[in-house]
């Protein structure tokens, strides 16, 4: 069944968007992470320009992590204050980032600027995270302690803040900054920022696993509300058509994500995390390499010209 998208201005088979929601949300519920590095691709791909994709993702990616945020508040696997200074910095970041994409867009060079970022972070952060993955399960495999986790030099800055959800007594500095930098990427991108945040969190900032994705849904949910408005507002690139399908089939499948997640080891789920990732961002090099006239230029004419 055709609908038509009246800010993309196209058309687009109604079962297809759906089951792309709900694919991503059980994604984001499984690993913890907004979604929007595997949904704003998949949406520029089947043809809905860049800048409409970012704006209108965050809606998408707000609806899965409410989903998903409230099955962890209810097994108490939020830390309330950590997740309060990690807001601090995320909408801030977010103001910024979405004034960056304002300027971005007027200057003729969003498209370019989505996809070069999208290439380079999911490539970097993939394999990292793959790499990572693999060697933690074939450490696992192979019967070997795994390295003990040392403070660095993170645990000694000032301005200590104590977490007892977390257990953990942390610098409210880093948080913010990297509440910030999340918030930032994320407007620009259309993404979360779970999949940097976890990592960071869990090997920077020595939060205990089992508070961090909660932790990080809570995050994503605040900053990518905050950025549909700002879109909506400053921008209106927000196609509410397209939000809602993206929302209805996003909240059903985090709920499924978040129950399969429980049931897979951490080093399973950073290794098939790290592979996604990998993934996606290599397709998109493809892409732009095979079609960057079509993909990231053409279409963008008539939306800012």
């Amino acid at each position: 069944m055709q609908l038509y998208l009246p800010i993309a201005d196209l058309p687009v088979n109604v079962f297809l968007v759906l089951a792309m929601g709900a694919a991503v949300g059980f994604v984001s519920g499984m690993f913890g992470i907004g979604g929007g590095f595997l949904m704003t691709p998949l949406l520029i791909f089947i043809g809905i320009t860049p800048a409409v994709a970012v704006a209108s993702v965050a809606s998408h990616i707000a609806a899965s992590s409410f989903s998903g945020a409230l099955s962890y508040w209810r097994r108490r696997a939020i830390d309330p204050a950590l997740a309060s200074v990690l807001l601090c910095g995320g909408v801030t970041g977010t103001a910024l980032g979405v004034w960056t994409f304002t300027q971005l867009r007027a200057l003729g060079q969003l498209d370019l600027m989505i996809a070069l970022s999208y290439v380079v972070l999911l490539t970097t952060v993939g394999s990292l995270m793959f790499s990572e993955g693999l060697r933690a399960l074939m450490r696992t495999r192979s019967g070997a302690v795994p390295p003990r986790r040392t403070h660095n030099w993170i645990h000694g800055l000032p301005l200590k803040m104590r977490f007892k959800r977390s257990k953990i007594y942390l610098s409210v500095i880093p948080v913010v900054i990297v509440g910030i930098v999340i918030g930032f990427i994320g407007a620009i991108m259309g993404i979360g920022g779970g999949f940097i945040l976890v990592p960071i969190m869990i090997y920077l900032l020595r939060v205990p696993t089992s508070t961090v994705i909660g932790t990080s849904m809570v995050l994503t949910l605040v900053t990518m509300l905050f950025a549909t408005m700002l879109h909506a507002v400053t921008n209106h690139l927000v196609d509410a058509v397209l939000a809602l399908i993206l929302m209805v089939g996003g909240v059903t499948g985090a709920q499924f994500g978040a129950r399969a997640g429980q049931k897979i080891r951490g080093e399973q789920l950073r290794l098939l995390l790290g592979l996604l990732i990998l993934s996606v961002g290599v397709r998109f090099a493809i892409e732009l390499v095979i079609q960057p006239a079509d993909l990231f230029t053409i279409r963008e004419l008539g939306v800012t010209g």
